[in-house]
């Protein structure tokens, strides 16, 4: 991912992840990986609801179904990654950030989807975020892994941004955008007493 690219989605997050996420995610690397390989999964999952509840938007429809591929082959990649450490793929429990997130989206339709997007687009920015932040710390093997998803993450954040627009029509999204950023920094900057890929700082 190119520079800009990268400020882009930096300056559309409402802050950067604290240090002592980071120096906690060194710390738990094993728990890093597991809960990196849920994240790819639960993003396929997103993209795979989007496409039966909304079967009338074509654009939607193709964007999703690239996106549900590519997460469920960075899955592939996370497990293969895992498997070489020697480390088991467990449950974990539920980090609370996306549902946090989803706590804000309206009930309604088209507002429903909107938010939904809009939500999707701070995910995917939050991760590519996190991966940049993170790479220069981890060995060969998962720097260059995580610098590889830094083009595809940021495509997915644009995409979700892109679809969030169209579905709003001539409504502008900046004001759902803001409320949305204000939950997002309120969950990346509240301490957490489990370690999660999107959890805030630890307790």
């Amino acid at each position: 991912m190119a520079v800009s690219s990268l400020e882009e989605i930096e300056n559309f997050l409402p802050c950067k992840t604290p240090d002592a996420w980071v120096d906690e995610a060194l710390k738990q690397q094993d728990v890093l990986l597991i809960d990196h390989a849920n994240c790819e999964k639960k993003a396929a999952s997103t993209a795979l609801n989007l496409i039966y509840r909304y079967v009338d938007d074509f654009e939607l429809l193709n964007k999703m179904s690239r996106l549900a591929r590519e997460e469920m082959r960075h899955f592939e990649q996370v497990i293969t990654i895992m498997a070489a450490r020697g480390i088991e793929y467990r449950n974990l429990n539920a980090s609370r950030y996306a549902a946090g997130l989803r706590k804000v989206i309206r009930t309604h339709e088209p507002a429903r989807l909107v938010d939904t997007l809009i939500v999707g687009a701070f995910i995917e920015a939050r991760s590519c975020e996190r991966f940049a932040k993170l790479a220069p710390f981890l060995d060969d093997e998962l720097k260059q892994f995580y610098l590889s998803l830094l083009k595809s993450e940021g495509r997915h954040y644009r995409d979700y941004l892109s679809l969030a627009r169209k579905a709003a029509g001539t409504t502008s999204i900046d004001e759902r955008i803001s409320v949305i950023r204000e939950k997002e920094q309120e969950l990346i900057e509240t301490p957490d007493s489990e370690f999660h890929f999107h959890s805030g700082p630890p307790c």
